[in-house]
């Protein structure tokens, strides 16, 4: 495969709204052992990109600064040491940024081919919100099959992918959302109870559906008041998980209730983690993931796509919160 010399790409020119995201012709990013060179079909956009575009979440030491952290397409190039890819295939990457280009840089291990069941688009989808709730749900979370779950922002990227994931491995599902078109939605995806934020207590819900005992994990991107709400509707050793903080990082707690109820309070972040932590991951979704996705009992939704040009608008989109699903960059 014949590579140009440069490529387009999107650049964060400040900090700001959407409209410091520009469209740049760049140099291609230069190949180094261990990574691969994708030629970008479709990249995921994500919450932490709009934090990036704002100046509160930049690219770790060493990684691109280009938005994106999710991309799928076809490897182009392979670097020393690469064994398990070849020029040709079709995969998804989880990437540290560069997403938003025509060429990205991706760790091997951070790879996983591509079903030919689905679309670049929905693949370019799957690794951010796949691997954090894969992580903090299954792994840091301890979810079983026959627990109950709630998650936060149920009709949003991270939300879908929660529902149909703790659904498909045995949980019963909770979540909030913002009005009650969503709630249908987040129904449409699995989840057994929905509950509409702006017209109730979750709490409360909670607490009434499980005759009082409350749910056993609770992934949480919200903070803030959420942060004692959350631990409330936890059952007895029932863990917390955060993964962002929309509403803030502080809050008043008291923990008498987590000391009496043996909670556990976690929450982590996944940019930042080693390549090698991340490929662990990546194991895991291939092996007890994709299959399902593969086979079409776990979809992918995509509220919208814009052209890469158009990332802009794309982050427009996503600040209306009216999206359901995934919102895509194609390339």
């Amino acid at each position: 495969m014949t590579l140009p010399t440069t490529m387009n790409a999107v650049v964060i020119d400040g900090k700001g709204g959407p409209e410091v995201l520009q469209p740049r012709e760049l140099p291609l990013p230069a190949i180094t052992p261990g990574h691969v060179l994708i030629k970008v079909a479709a990249a995921g956009v994500n919450r932490p990109d709009v934090l990036q575009r704002q100046g509160n979440y930049p690219a770790p030491k060493g990684h691109s600064e280009l938005p994106g952290l999710e991309v799928s397409g076809v490897v182009a190039a392979i670097g020393e040491g690469v064994t398990r890819l070849s020029v040709g295939d079709a995969v998804l990457a989880l990437v540290a940024g560069g997403g938003y280009a025509e060429y990205a840089l991706a760790p091997e291990v951070c790879c996983i081919k591509k079903p030919d069941t689905i679309s670049f688009v929905e693949a370019g989808a799957i690794p951010e919100t796949f691997f954090t709730v894969w992580h903090n749900v299954f792994e840091r979370g301890g979810l079983t099959p026959g627990e109950s779950f709630l998650v936060h922002g149920g009709t949003g990227g991270i939300g879908v992918t929660a529902i149909q994931l703790a659904k498909a491995f045995g949980a019963r599902v909770f979540t909030t959302v913002g009005s009650d078109d969503k709630c249908a939605a987040a129904k449409s995806f699995g989840a057994d109870v929905a509950i509409n934020y702006r017209t109730e207590d979750f709490s409360e819900v909670v607490k009434a559906e499980t005759k009082g005992r409350g749910v056993n994990v609770i992934l949480d991107m919200v903070g803030g008041d959420y942060i004692e709400k959350n631990i409330r509707a936890l059952a007895d050793d029932g863990r917390l998980v955060n993964i962002a903080f929309q509403q803030g990082s502080k809050a008043n707690v008291d923990f008498m209730r987590v000391m009496l109820k043996r909670l556990t309070l976690t929450g982590s972040t996944l940019r930042i983690r080693s390549d090698e932590f991340k490929g662990g991951i990546a194991r895991a979704i291939e092996e007890k993931v994709i299959p399902r996705v593969a086979a079409r009992e776990i979809e992918v939704p995509i509220d919208s796509t814009f052209p890469l040009a158009e990332a802009a608008k794309a982050h427009q989109r996503m600040e209306t919160s009216e999206h359901i699903g995934k919102i895509v960059l194609t390339v």
